[in-house]
């Protein structure tokens, strides 16, 4: 494979998988939960990166995000995150991540009326991560969740005014949550894309399957990444090794 592949593996899990990655030229996405982050051994974590490093194989890192918001109208909720969002940035001062990918927290259903205040609650998080992260040569890329279009994470870009905020294109959120096609989502937010996350599923629920087994127009998808983010971190969001397997035999004619 000529593309930077990704595998998405939860911190707990890692050792466990290493050989398997290795072997395979496959690099991880580690994501470092809530949990994770509490329990973290620096021994533990240096030596994973040490691991890596004489593998010749890179990481991404995907940060905590369960009950985060950055632009959170509660003051205490805000300086949670930031606790977090720090703590992912320590472990990336050892993990040398390519890229590190954060959830913004908004959604129209809470913020839809007053995305302008969410907005202004949101920047400076963005900025102090844009900081940290330009001291260890990490690019930060925010995934779409919820959203239905590209506006309000065009929106977010527009206000930190940083070209070092990247995008994480999910492309099952994107199949779940859709009001635009991808060729509309691509027009605005496309040479924002730095990683992407690649999984298929029917419109219905977040299944993480193979591509293949559910509707998205993957020959669309890459195309569209072809032409806009060629060079993005292409991290498989699979969740069981049977599943993984899978998604490596369907995307071989794309990632070679």
């Amino acid at each position: 494979m000529s593309k930077r592949v990704f595998v998405h593996v939860p911190f707990p899990q890692l050792a466990g998988h290493l050989p398997y990655l290795l072997e395979n030229r496959l690099n991880p996405e580690i994501f470092l939960s809530a949990d994770a982050l509490e329990t973290l051994n620096p021994g533990e974590l240096e030596g994973v990166a040490e691991k890596l490093r004489e593998g010749g194989l890179g990481c991404t890192i995907h940060a905590p995000f369960m009950d985060l918001n950055p632009g959170s109208f509660e003051r205490y909720l805000r300086e949670a995150t930031l606790n977090r969002f720090n703590q992912v940035l320590d472990a990336a001062e050892m993990l040398r991540p390519e890229v590190m990918v954060f959830h913004p927290g908004f959604d129209r259903w809470r913020y839809g009326e007053a995305s302008d205040l969410w907005l202004a609650h949101s920047v400076p998080a963005w900025q102090m991560v844009l900081e940290r992260a330009r001291r260890i040569d990490t690019r930060i890329a925010v995934e779409n969740i919820f959203d239905e279009d590209p506006e309000m994470l065009r929106r977010l870009f527009e206000a930190v005014g940083d070209p070092q905020l990247g995008h994480c294109f999910d492309v099952g959120h994107w199949n779940l949550f859709k009001k635009v096609g991808m060729p509309e989502w691509f027009e605005v937010l496309g040479e924002r894309i730095t990683e992407v996350h690649i999984h298929d599923n029917s419109g219905t629920r977040d299944d993480h399957a193979p591509p293949g087994e559910g509707a998205i127009d993957f020959e669309l998808y890459f195309d569209l990444m072809e032409r806009y983010a060629p060079n993005a971190a292409y991290t498989i969001e699979a969740h069981s090794k049977a599943d993984l397997e899978r998604s490596l035999v369907a995307l071989e004619k794309w990632l070679k």
